[in-house]
């Protein structure tokens, strides 16, 4: 007899799909649009996970820690958007196109932040939680 253990959730997709690092089923935020006009609702988080429990905010403070992440991953998404236009369009003091570069790098980093700001959320608690093969049972809660 032969019992299949369920599959492992794929640890990537978990995480750019913001997804509880314990079970990765159940998601972290409220809503997955991170793009709200209100402020507020950018870091509406579940306390703990819907599917298995996991308390996200681990201790008091836990979050400040998020800030050199977002950082690296700006920094890192500065320089593919320098490499890339670099290729595409070239760079030289001469026609001011690096401050174009600077301008467009700019209001990128300003549109993608709250998506930035909670994926670097993400990536910290991943850090700290690993995944439980005991919530491989777990299912997915039905939300009305």
């Amino acid at each position: 007899m032969s019992t299949q253990q369920p599959k492992r959730p794929n640890y990537f997709i978990s995480l750019l799909t913001m997804k509880c690092p314990r079970c990765r089923k159940g998601d972290m935020f409220k809503d997955a649009n991170p793009f709200h006009l209100k402020f507020s609702k950018i870091f509406d988080m579940y306390e703990n996970c819907p599917v298995c429990g996991q308390k996200y905010e681990l201790e008091t403070g836990f979050w400040f820690g998020t800030g050199y992440v977002s950082y690296a991953l700006s920094v890192a998404f500065s320089v593919f958007n320098l490499i890339w236009y670099w290729l595409f369009f070239g760079l030289t003091w001469r026609d001011n196109s690096i401050l174009v570069w600077l301008g467009v790098n700019g209001v990128l980093l300003v549109l993608l932040q709250p998506w930035l700001m909670r994926i670097s959320r993400v990536i910290y608690l991943y850090f700290f939680v690993y995944y439980d093969e005991s919530t491989a049972h777990l299912e997915k809660p039905v939300h009305y």
